[in-house]
């Protein structure tokens, strides 16, 4: 009886497991065919013409202007068949899909293979399974989100494709319509972009380089990436060797050859635009839920947060040219106009230019709207006609930052741990660390004194007792974006940085300054829609929320101190008469940068100007940047009431009652319990780098001559100062 009973049991549970089995077959079947109909009326839908045509998307300014359109060159530059070089069809074919005549669309081996990594890997995709048809049907039709929906309708694309086309014509679409970035889709056009030669003009060193592109636009981008360009043009040669498609001297003779790159009209941009394409760009990526990091424990982990960075970057910043958005910016083109007009009469004291006819002098300014965080102009260097690309120093240029670092990496964090503008600080010397200039010590001073008068001394004795790593945790939380490990040494306390910081992150923080403490992420983006209207994304004309950087008190004491720098400190030139300004200047050692970071209760606007391969500002030129800020901000003030700061209050920090995100600096030092304390004298401690026994210091304006001499074993000479290429994209790649 018992034995029965468990005989029935088993038979039932055989039969519910049937049941199971066959319900999900009959769901998964129902499932398929919806998909396999859901694709195939994309296809029907979109028609022939889909492979030639793109979208073009407009952009505006505040104003609803149009002040720019991006698109692609697909119909002016389509190949047929019989005009595309034979070698290009060859290197896509050993590179991406070798069995692309023997398949019906789908490799089913290379899926399975592709689809086991990616169970092994929690998700991760570390190898691709996708024919050149695949990637048509999703470079054409779908977008390239990782889900299995989205892979099942690319996979009956694909096969509906086949179906209708002969495999030249698929191989002809994919040819013409694979991104080779900076907005050129198809060989033709990237024959144009990068060379200014048709395809069937290139040599085979050169055909191989641009085809080694689409791979990973942003990656192999030769604007920027142009090292990593020519190792994958090596990598595709040697394939072409090894199956035979070119012999050894052909090999030989390509990998010797230089590429000389001569771009065309079509990514020749302005200022403007090129911000705007990375706004939106970022915007996107935001959109479909990339999360931005600046803060890395390991370079393993850094470099793999690049590569996606590159991949998902490649891929929103395709959008934008076969799209048809419609961006509205708050960009106001007269404030952009004046901007642009003041930095070239101000730099035109050097007119000298390089071989490549780009002006040597040279200078960058972002201004941020204090009411709600947009940039309304950015300016990334002086107006001409020029030969290729026009680089955006604004966002693109990472220099060193000298004094006016200082505010936002020490003395703000201080005034948050008891310290207030009137404690008694000592300035003296240190060994090892930096003088001051002229080379004399005042004692005991206040801390408003200290930062009024930029001693580098007291700075660079209150970051160490801080902490690097808490100071710096502070700029990292602000999204400054190349901050690498070989900063965290006392240097950093009087901007002596490997890379270096950018004009558009200088003015977000001093904009956070502003802001009570307030951060904002600085973009130009208020609103996108599709060529319909309808809403993608809206930011909101009036930005009020943010992350909290800093308290309010600190912010307040730190503003009220920069006041003075205007009045009576090393930027008491640059004062202006129609508004209330707090603001910094910044050198560099031997004068090969300067800086001016200043706000209202209007506007924030930081400034540098320098060489772009860096060397000392002769005579005035150290004062352009404070001279463009005092001119640009007086006219922009013209009309506005004059309205000051509000006071910090003497005792206590009080918290922005606003709606913020409060950052998570690790406070990892703890300072004095009482003020007024720092009246001992300090010896140099010891940090995680050593500074060796040089005397560093920090240039300032007129009225601080000073000359710094350096310690190799500080990042300060001119190595170590970034040089973005004339030749630049524009398109503010994730890479250093």
């Amino acid at each position: 009886m018992k034995k029965k009973s468990i005989k029935k049991a088993i038979k039932q549970i055989f039969l519910l497991l049937l049941f199971c089995v066959l319900g999900f077959c009959l769901y998964a079947g129902i499932k398929l065919h919806n998909i396999k109909k859901d694709a195939i009326a994309i296809v029907d839908k979109a028609g022939d013409n889909v492979f030639k045509q793109g979208l073009t998307t407009m952009v505006y300014d505040k104003n609803g202007n149009i002040i720019a359109s991006l698109n692609s060159e697909k119909d002016a530059y389509y190949l047929e068949f019989k005009d595309i070089p034979y070698m290009v069809k060859e290197i896509f074919l050993v590179t991406e899909d070798r069995k692309f005549y023997d398949h019906s669309g789908v490799d089913y081996k290379s899926v399975v293979r592709a689809l086991i990594e990616l169970i092994k890997n929690d998700g991760a995709i570390t190898q691709g399974g996708s024919t050149i048809t695949q990637q048509l049907a999703r470079n054409i039709y779908l977008t390239h989100e990782v889900t299995l929906n989205r892979k099942l309708t690319e996979l009956f694309i694909a096969k509906e494709l086949e179906k209708r086309y002969s495999k030249d014509e698929i191989l002809e679409f994919y040819i013409n319509n694979i991104y080779f970035s900076n907005g050129l889709y198809g060989v033709e056009a990237a024959a144009k972009g990068y060379f200014n030669k048709s395809a069937s003009e290139l040599t085979l060193s050169e055909l191989c380089y641009i085809c080694a592109i689409p791979n990973n636009p942003e990656m192999y981008n030769p604007l920027t990436c142009n090292e990593n360009t020519l190792k994958r043009r090596d990598r595709i040669l040697k394939q072409l060797k090894e199956y035979k498609i070119i012999d050894g001297a052909e090999y030989e003779e390509a990998l010797a050859q230089t590429i000389t790159l001569n771009p065309g009209e079509k990514i020749k941009n302005n200022y403007v635009e090129t911000f705007v394409r990375y706004s939106a760009t970022r915007e996107l990526m935001k959109l479909y839920g990339f999360e931005f990091r600046y803060d890395f424990s390991t370079d393993g982990e850094k470099e793999e947060y690049l590569e996606k960075y590159n991949e998902e970057y490649g891929r929103c910043n395709s959008m934008l040219f076969t799209g048809g958005y419609r961006i509205y910016t708050s960009i106001d083109m007269e404030k952009q106009q004046l901007l642009q007009s003041i930095l070239d009469e101000k730099l035109m004291a050097d007119p000298s230019v390089s071989d490549t006819g780009v002006y040597n002098l040279q200078g960058s300014a972002v201004t941020v709207d204090n009411s709600n965080g947009y940039v309304v102009a950015i300016v990334g260097g002086r107006t001409q006609e020029q030969e290729g690309y026009t680089l955006n120093r604004g966002y693109q240029s990472f220099r060193q930052p000298g004094s006016s670092i200082k505010p936002i990496l020490t003395y703000t964090p201080l005034f948050e741990r008891g310290y207030t503008p009137d404690s008694i600080v000592v300035d003296e010397r240190i060994s090892g660390g930096p003088v001051n200039s002229p080379n004399t010590y005042a004692g005991e001073i206040t801390v408003r004194t200290a930062l009024a008068l930029s001693k580098n001394t007291v700075a660079w004795k209150m970051f160490d007792r801080i902490g690097c790593n808490t100071s710096i945790k502070y700029l990292l939380n602000m999204q400054f974006s190349h901050i690498v490990k070989e900063d965290y040494v006392p240097a950093m306390s009087i901007g002596g940085m490997t890379y270096g910081v950018s004009s558009l992150e200088m003015a977000a923080a001093y904009g956070t300054l502003a802001n009570n403490g307030i951060y904002r992420t600085p973009t130009c983006i208020v609103k996108i829609t599709d060529s319909f209207g309808n809403v993608i994304l809206d930011n909101g004309m009036d930005r009020q929320d943010g992350k909290l950087i800093y308290e309010k008190n600190a912010v307040l004491m730190t503003t009220d101190i920069l006041k003075d720098v205007l009045n009576w400190g090393t930027g008491k030139g640059y004062q202006i008469e129609n508004a209330i300004c707090a603001g910094k200047t910044g050198t560099t050692n031997d004068n090969k940068d300067c800086w001016f970071a200043g706000y209202s209760k209007y506007y924030t606007t930081a400034v540098w100007c320098g060489y772009d391969m860096p060397k000392t500002l002769e005579g005035n030129i150290i004062k352009s940047a404070g001279s463009i800020w005092q001119s640009y901000m007086e006219k922009i003030h013209e009309g506005t009431m004059k309205t000051d700061f509000e006071s910090y209050a003497k005792y206590g920090n009080e918290r922005n009652e606003v709606e913020t995100t409060k950052s998570t600096t690790d406070y990892e030092t703890t300072l004095p319990e009482e003020e007024n304390t720092e009246t001992e004298t300090y010896e140099n401690t010891e940090q995680e780098t050593s500074t060796g026994n040089a005397d560093i210091q920090e240039t300032e304006n007129d009225t601080q001559n000073e000359n710094i001499t350096q310690d190799s074993s500080i990042s300060f000479e001119e190595e170590t100062t970034t040089y973005v290429p004339e030749t630049n994209d524009g398109d503010g790649l994730y890479v250093e």
